[in-house]
């Protein structure tokens, strides 16, 4: 696995390592990117989903966020469900444990 790399984008489907908080060191997904001041992007949706990484449905900073050079194919807004399906049909289940 590589860590940040900066060719990787912050992306919805790419897959990151949370830095910060108590889901630090867990996998998550980018569902979403959230533009909420209007003049940057400074926060995503992202989930595990819980079920998989244990990193429930939230927004987070990018400052807190790790992405790695692996990416699921998964539309905006994506459901946990969705997420899961993806993983599973990548083989990257055993990636995000």
């Amino acid at each position: 696995m590589t860590l940040h790399h900066p060719r990787v984008a912050i992306e919805i489907g790419r897959i990151c390592l949370k830095t910060a908080g108590k889901e630090a060191g867990r996998k998550c997904v980018i569902v979403d990117i959230i533009d909420e001041y209007k003049r940057s992007k400074n926060f995503v949706l992202v989930t595990g989903p819980k079920s998989i990484s244990g990193v429930k449905r939230r927004r987070a900073n990018i400052k807190h966020l790790i992405p790695t050079d692996r990416k699921v194919n998964i539309s905006k807004g994506a459901t946990d469900e969705e997420v899961y399906k993806a993983l599973e049909s990548e083989g990257l289940l055993d990636f995000m444990r």
